[in-house]
Parts: structure tokens; C-alpha cells; sequence
């Protein structure tokens, strides 16, 4: 009996042998037929194993055997959820906290989430700040931007700058140069002066006038953003400081630093100087005054919720006739209704 069983099991690992040198590759299974393999592999040890020519070898039948046996304890399907995301609105909340006050470390972050009836750790806070890149708050409260900065200094905040227009004299095609003034906060514009070419003399005047403790445009401003042209020498800047404005160069070739200076340029260039010819010094300025008191007191701003700067009137009636007030020959029109 022994012999025959000897015989049968010798034909049969001979026709495996066939079979793989028939097939030619590796055989694929099923996870039907793997557990059947495993489970009858599993009967015998390692040693007996190797003695089979087998379709696999010994140490795939234990490994598909041992993800059996994983397979019979695995609860993942019966696994409870676990804890919940933080809230996207809590998370908002949490990145507008650190942004808007780079100081704030984790601990009063939490502190004001606890003031608005948040009760979140600071591991999750720093978590939240970890995924979003914003960095602790020893790295962001070093040093300051120029966004910070001008939010900061809005109220008493100014900028100054010059544009030109060409005007045509008995000498020809002069290009002169119009020197202005516009508060950051309220976007209110004032004319410094015109002339064909500044010199030092003329700058020290005019910046003597802006800062007149009684007509003076500075005088409820502390900080002038001006940028590195010759004509704001050193004498300029200390004239300015005499009257408690300080004057903020910008760096070299940073025209986007001083922007609402740079858009009333693009402004009163589009409106009014871009669509005019003026002849002798006198036209231009009467043009530039027209434009800035109609820019001050007629014009609605998108910046400022499209209100007017300095309206002329506390409040605009309804009813009543309508009105057009015009200026420079109808290129600046202002409409209102006239009070009954």
C-alpha cells in the first residue's frame, strides 16, 4: 500500500511539472482556490512541503494560510467612526485669527475661540495652521509687511507724487510737471503746485505750505509716502519733519508701493488730461483745479462703497428738478436733483 501511495504521489508531482512547463508562466488563483490550497497546505509542515513540486511554493501556502487567519479577526467593517473633522467654518475662523494677528501664538488663539464659544485644543490649532503653511507666531511676528504697515498708519497716512502735461507756449511744447497730494484714508486730493521744472528752492516752498499748521493739507497727516526722485532731498524731508510728518521713501523701482497715488495719475490722465490741448500755463491749471474739485466732490469712488469724497450736500433729495453741473465744457458732468 505504502509502494502504491509512493507511485500515485510520484505521478502526480510529475504531472505538475507538465503542467507548469505547459502553462509556461505563473499561475494565477483565485481567492476561492487560495483558501483551498491553504487550508489543505496547512495540514502539513514546511518540511513535507518542500518535497512536492507544487504549482506554489511552500511559503506562499502559509502566507495566503496566515491572511486567512487575519481575515477571521479583521473588525475594520464594525469599526466605529472615529473622531470628527474640525469644522471648515472653525478652521476659517482659525487661519483669520492667526492672519489678522500675527502675534498670536496658539494659546490665544484658543483664548479668542473660547470667547466666541469654541472650545478647540491647541494641538488642533496648531494642526490647522500646519496644513494651511501659515507659520508660529515667533516667525510671523518678526518683521512687517507694507499691507500691514499702510492698515496700521491709514488715518494719518499720505502720499505725494508728480505728473506731467505737455502745454504749448510761445517757446513751443513745454512739458510741465503738477505736484500732488492724496490722503490714503479718505482718497481726498490736493493740488501742491505746477510748474515747468522743479527745483530744490520750489520744493522747500511747497512742502512749506503742505505742512502750515493752519492751511497746511498735512496737518492731519504723520507719514508721506514719496518715492526716490532727486527733487525730495534731504531738505525736503527735514522740512517735512519740522511740521511732524515724517517721510517714507519707497525702495528703487517699486511704483505698486505707492498704488493710490499711481491710479489718480491713471485717472485724471484717462478723464481729463488725455482728452484736452492746453495752451499757456493758465489753461492747465484751470483744468487740473476743475478735475480735483469735481475728483473731491462730484466723483463716486468704488474704493470708498462708490460714495462721493466730500459730498457738497448731507443728504440728496428724491424729488425735484434735475440738475447737471457742468464742468470743462460738459467733459465733467455731476447730477443732482435741486431741492423743492
Amino acid at each position: 500500500m505504502n509502494r502504491n501511495q509512493q507511485d500515485v504521489i510520484e505521478y502526480l508531482q510529475e504531472e505538475i511539472r507538465v503542467l507548469k512547463e505547459l502553462i509556461g508562466k505563473k499561475p494565477r488563483f483565485n481567492d476561492d482556490q487560495r483558501r483551498r490550497l491553504a487550508s489543505k497546505g496547512k495540514r502539513l509542515c514546511r518540511k513535507a512541503l518542500n518535497r512536492f513540486c507544487g504549482l506554489v511554493t511552500p511559503h506562499t501556502l502559509l502566507a495566503w494560510h496566515r491572511r486567512l487567519v487575519a481575515q477571521k479577526y479583521d473588525s475594520s467593517k464594525r469599526r466605529r467612526p472615529g473622531r470628527p473633522r474640525t469644522k471648515a467654518a472653525i478652521q476659517e475662523l482659525i487661519l483669520k485669527l492667526a492672519r489678522e494677528n500675527r502675534t498670536w501664538g496658539y494659546t490665544r488663539i484658543q483664548g479668542a475661540l473660547a470667547n466666541l464659544r469654541h472650545d478647540i485644543s491647541r494641538g488642533t490649532i496648531a494642526n490647522v495652521l500646519k496644513a494651511a503653511g501659515v507659520e508660529p507666531a515667533l516667525t510671523r511676528r518678526n518683521g512687517m509687511t507694507w499691507r500691514e504697515f499702510l492698515k496700521a498708519h491709514w488715518e494719518v497716512l499720505a502720499a505725494t507724487d508728480f505728473f506731467t502735461a505737455e502745454v504749448w507756449t510761445g517757446r513751443g511744447l513745454v512739458g510741465y510737471h503738477v505736484l500732488f497730494v492724496i490722503q490714503l484714508a479718505t482718497r481726498a486730493v490736493e493740488i501742491a503746485g505746477v510748474v515747468a521744472e522743479p527745483t530744490e528752492s520750489w520744493m522747500l516752498q511747497m512742502a512749506r505750505n503742505l505742512v502750515d499748521p493752519w492751511t497746511g493739507f498735512l496737518t492731519s497727516s504723520r507719514l508721506l509716502i514719496h518715492d526716490r526722485a532727486t527733487v525730495f532731498s534731504k531738505k525736503f524731508r527735514k522740512l517735512l519733519r519740522s511740521g511732524w510728518v515724517e517721510p517714507l521713501r519707497l525702495p528703487a523701482r517699486s511704483p505698486n508701493l505707492n498704488a493710490y497715488a499711481e491710479r489718480f495719475v491713471r485717472t485724471i490722465r484717462q478723464e481729463c488730461l488725455g482728452r484736452m490741448v492746453f495752451f499757456g500755463e493758465s489753461s492747465l491749471r484751470r483744468a487740473v483745479d476743475e478735475f480735483v474739485t469735481h475728483y473731491n466732490q462730484e466723483r463716486n469712488h468704488q474704493g470708498l462703497a462708490n460714495q462721493l469724497i466730500r459730498p457738497t450736500a448731507t443728504r440728496f433729495p428724491s424729488e425735484g428738478n434735475l440738475c447737471r453741473r457742468i464742468r470743462l465744457g460738459g467733459l465733467l458732468n455731476y447730477y443732482y436733483r435741486e431741492a423743492t
